[in-house]
């Protein structure tokens, strides 16, 4: 099982809700790491700048695949393929990307992770480790903070 973030670019919060709310997410033909992704693997979804927030979590149900005639007829994007979600959590509360950063690199020596964070993940499919989908969790779990 592997971890990931997918990061929504295009759009608002509700056009990514809309997409979790059908369970499918679009995926590029140019995402690195879109052969890589497999049922059973963990999701984040974070909006992009300037909200840099997760907003929820899923289990992949399916790699990438061209979507059937069936989901493209309710898949409400553009992209001709995709995953289907399932165990979708949908967050009422946010959690903000900067609050995570300070807690996976507090003294800000990953040279992966500032740059990435600051620049707001320019890549739709990002692998992450599980200690930082953990650590989502964990913050997420503490409740909204006052940072």
């Amino acid at each position: 099982m592997a971890h990931y973030l997918f990061n929504f670019s295009e759009g608002d919060h509700e056009q990514a809700v809309t997409l979790l709310r059908v369970k499918m997410w679009g995926i590029g033909g140019h995402e690195k790491h879109r052969d890589a992704l497999a049922p059973g693997d963990l999701v984040l979804i974070c909006l992009a700048s300037p909200k840099q927030e997760f907003i929820g979590q899923a289990e992949l149900a399916s790699a990438v695949h061209d979507w059937t005639s069936a989901e493209a007829e309710v898949y409400p994007g553009d992209s001709p393929c995709g995953v289907v979600l399932s165990h979708l959590d949908e967050w009422d509360l946010p959690v903000a990307m900067n609050t995570v950063v300070s807690r996976i690199d507090p003294d800000e020596s990953n040279p992966y992770v500032q740059p990435n964070a600051k620049a707001g993940f320019q890549a739709g499919v990002i692998q992450i480790t599980p200690h930082e989908y953990e650590t989502v969790l964990a913050v997420r779990a503490e409740g909204p903070s006052t940072a």
